[in-house]
């Protein structure tokens, strides 16, 4: 939704109702003649026999018979005429079509660069302020106009379009559908003479309808079609939660670690994705090191990101514990069909101890298609250690520390604490108290502080039990049998209990995961959605992080349209973990570096997000929508009052004047005279009404011009009489002439007495006076008119104040009016920093009641 403005008289912005942008419909063709300008003309009869207000805004024929055919009784815009140059060109009339208004325009040629000294330089400029108004567009455009296809277009052809438009704006359009047609088909619809004249036929086959060209803008027309079609279908993949690959196209993800072979991989991966006409796309999995940090990038990586931009290939990072298990998570986010790895090099030895990263993600894969290619020379034994596997941290740092306190210094004051009992528990009985250190030290730091516990328990268990003590000989064999059991029995119990520890970490985190979910959950049950500022600062607490942010775009900056902790970032480049958001804004997170493993919950909050701005956006949209409802409510009001009040003194005046300029009659003096009256007196009430009419509308616009000064209010009273007219007879004043100054603007406050006048005449009894009076309460002057009428409701009376609202709306007989002269009144009072009261007039009636501050001395 937007809002728009328009110039007042006075030179300030008067706000307009607010109008939901126009949608935009594309024929995009390969070619020219391949039908575009006759779909649309079609499409337009059509939605003009379902009841549309269609117009044709620029059509160019060529021409073309069957085409202005098409136009049929479709309604036509006069085009613009423009001089220049010696020529009279022909341009779409913007401004004749945005006051003509209607719901759908057709506008020919996109691209179409308009004559100089227009408003716009480009037509497409044209049909932006054409959406901006709300009006919907049907348009049509040749695949050699867009910008990223010009070049390409001029090496296929060898001619250079000098007319171009942005692909940004073709892409946001809302629908895009491709006329198609073969090129033999097209070749012979030029014969035939359907497309260019006779003499231009042989000229246009011979050159840029060659069977060749045709054949490559066709396929170029196609492809830049499926890649819009891409965009859709990942948009709604997302909107709907579904992460098993579609294969409605090849993308192959090739692994990219930094090592030598990368280069290989991409080579093998690009013609993997030639053969099936797919796109490539490396990726680089940023392991967690042991303070929780992401290690560096490998500077292999830079030489094959150039690679793959020199390949068409795109280039991601991602940041993950579990290599294998992020490489798949992000094949999975891009609708990857293939993955590409390559041979891992590792011993079988090592593979049993470590794993294998080839086979886990091969076993995660799924339906994802997995290649594992052999590097053309083995790797050398002196890899950098940015590229070595190890296996991920699965403890948090500050436990791991402990551990290996505990396994060090702990294990040996454990030791040393036991000696003194070395006769008594002798080395098997110290062994197996040493076991519960090592446990323990497992519980806490995991096995590698494990293991090395046990070395050292077994190290001080031998020094200070073993015969003789204090010494490191041991003998056989039931020492090296204690010792042997001992270390199977801390192994087993060291692995128990780390995956035991590891199980309680997942399920820590799990729960923090549900809890954030829940809370997420919660802030929709409860009160229909949760802010933005509550759901970056609720991100913030879930992730422990410095800082996050919504950024949008603003001119040549991002500008934080809501954040959490500080430092934010003032670019998306500059975030450690970036998402896109709704309609260009971007999700910036800064502090710890995110892994595979958060994506699930960092998704939630995505979509929390999107859905919360979604939810702003209908808000703001049901608020104009609440605007224009009361905006047609006061118009409603507007023309069932303009249409009987103005009507009626124009329909006396006339029937006056008639009277007095027929013939056939012969009106005595007072009988002319008694017309000529109400020719005056209705010509004063007309000019009441505009006036009112014409004050209100400089009140709503905040165009009132204020001139506020020292003045009497004796004077203004009776200037207000008087412009009663005849009218002022009715009218008792009962003013001190020693009444103190008010602070007022003379010509308003008498607008303002005169209508509240007024007002107290219609409804009070007929021989019955309006009384006047004025006098000082506190620091204040208080002019009260009183009438004797039926008075007013006290749950009403606020109602009067309102436009067009009469009181004697709903009960019968009221006086004339367009119910304006109270509202006027109220405005131009408060305009002059005082106050219009209504109050209950003792024996019946209303008493309005001004007050005014007193004028300083």
């Amino acid at each position: 939704m937007r809002t728009s403005s328009s110039q007042s008289q006075s030179g300030q912005k008067v706000p307009t109702a607010a109008v939901s942008r126009g949608t935009l419909r594309i024929y995009l063709g390969a070619a020219p003649g391949v039908g575009k300008t006759y779909s649309m003309l079609d499409e337009g009869a059509r939605r003009m026999g379902r009841g549309t207000d269609v117009v044709v805004g620029f059509v160019e024929t060529r021409g073309r018979p069957k085409t202005a055919a098409e136009i049929g009784a479709l309604p036509v815009i006069a085009r613009r005429q423009v001089h220049g140059r010696g020529h009279r060109l022909e341009e779409m009339d913007v401004d004749a079509i945005l006051a003509r208004r209607p719901s759908l325009v057709l506008v020919d040629e996109l691209a179409h660069t308009n004559a100089a000294g227009g408003r716009n330089e480009k037509r497409w400029q044209d049909v932006e302020e054409l959406l901006e108004a709300g009006i919907d567009v049907i348009s049509t455009l040749n695949i050699q106009h867009l910008g990223s296809l010009n070049d390409v277009v001029e090496r296929i052809t060898g001619l250079a379009e000098p007319e171009t438009i942005p692909d940004v704006v073709v892409r946001r359009a809302d629908q895009i559908e491709l006329v198609d047609m073969t090129p033999e088909a097209l070749r012979r619809r030029m014969a035939h003479g359907n497309i260019f004249p006779p003499n231009k036929v042989d000229i246009a086959l011979s050159h840029f309808f060659r069977a060749g060209n045709l054949a490559a803008l066709r396929e170029l027309a196609l492809l830049w079609v499926a890649d819009r079609v891409d965009e859709d279908l990942t948009a709604y993949r997302e909107r709907h939660g579904i992460e098993e690959p579609w294969e409605t196209k090849e993308r192959i993800v090739v692994a990219l670690s930094g090592a030598p072979e990368g280069e290989h991989l991409i080579r093998r991966a690009s013609r993997i994705a030639a053969r099936v006409n797919g796109e490539i796309i490396g990726v680089h999995v940023r392991t967690i090191v042991r303070d929780g940090r992401a290690r560096p990038v490998p500077e292999g990586l830079d030489q094959q990101r150039k690679l793959l931009q020199e390949l068409n290939g795109q280039y991601a990072e991602v940041t993950g514990t579990d290599v294998a298990a992020a490489l798949v998570s992000f094949a999975r986010a891009e609708n990857a069909t293939q993955l590409v790895l390559g041979h891992s090099g590792q011993s079988p030895v090592s593979e049993m101890l470590r794993g294998s990263t080839v086979n886990r993600a091969i076993r995660a894969s799924g339906t994802i298609d997995v290649h594992v290619i052999t590097a053309e020379e083995p790797p050398s034994a002196g890899l950098p250690p940015s590229v070595w596997r190890r296996r991920p941290v699965t403890v948090p740092p500050r436990r791991l520390q402990l551990g290996w306190l505990l396994a060090t210094l702990g294990m040996a004051v454990f030791a040393a604490a036991l000696s003194p009992f070395h006769s008594a528990l002798g080395l098997s009985g110290a062994l197996l108290c040493l076991l519960i250190g090592v446990v323990a030290t497992a519980a806490v730091g995991g096995v590698e502080p494990a293991a090395a516990a046990a070395v050292v328990a077994a190290l001080a268990a031998v020094y200070f039990f073993a015969t003789p003590t204090r010494g490191f000989t041991l003998h056989p064999p039931g020492g090296i049998v204690a010792l042997v059991a001992f270390f199977v029995v801390a192994g087993m119990m060291s692995v128990l209990v780390h995956l035991s520890t590891r199980r309680g970490l997942q399920v820590t985190r799990s729960r923090a995961e549900v809890e954030a979910l829940a809370r997420l959950a919660g802030a929709w049950a409860l009160k229909g959605g949760a802010t933005l500022p509550e759901l970056v600062a609720e991100l913030r607490r879930t992730f422990d992080l410095e800082a996050a942010a919504i950024l949008a775009p603003d001119e040549d900056r991002w500008r934080p349209v809501a954040f959490a902790g500080e430092p934010i970032p003032v670019r998306p480049e500059d975030a450690a973990f970036s998402a896109e958001l709704d309609r260009g804004t971007v999700l910036v997170l800064a502090g710890q570096t995110l892994g595979a493993d958060d994506a699930r919950l960092v998704s939630a909050f995505v979509g929390q997000l999107r859905l919360a701005q979604e939810r702003m956006r209908l808000e703001l949209e049901a608020a104009s929508a609440a605007d224009i409802a009361r905006s047609d409510r006061a118009h409603t009001a507007l023309l069932a009052a303009v249409s009987h009040d103005l009507r009626t003194p124009l329909a006396a005046i006339k029937a006056a004047a008639s009277s007095l300029l027929s013939d056939e009659v012969q009106f005595a003096p007072e009988d002319m005279r008694s017309l000529c009256e109400t020719i005056v007196a209705e010509t004063d009430r007309l000019t009441g009404l505009v006036a009112n009419l014409l004050d209100m509308s400089r009140l709503q616009a905040g165009a009132l011009p204020l001139s506020l000064r020292p003045t009497a209010v004796d004077s203004v009273l009776y200037a207000a009489v008087d412009a009663l007219s005849t009218v002022g007879a009715g009218i008792a004043i009962d003013v001190d002439e020693s009444l103190p100054l008010v602070q007022a603007d003379p010509g308003l406050l008498e607008r303002a007495v005169a209508n509240v006048m007024a007002n107290a005449l219609a409804w009070s009894p007929v021989g019955m006076a309006v009384r006047v009076e004025a006098g000082v309460a506190g620091d204040k002057v208080d002019i009260r008119v009183i009438d004797q009428g039926p008075g007013i409701p006290v749950n009403l009376r606020d109602r009067v104040f309102v436009p067009f609202q009469r009181r004697g709306d709903g009960a019968g007989g009221r006086p004339n009016g367009i119910g304006l002269g109270l509202a006027v009144a109220k405005g131009f009072t408060e305009a002059m920093g005082g106050e219009l009261t209504v109050e209950d007039t003792a024996g019946g009636g209303a008493t309005l009641v001004f007050s005014l501050s007193l004028a300083s001395s």
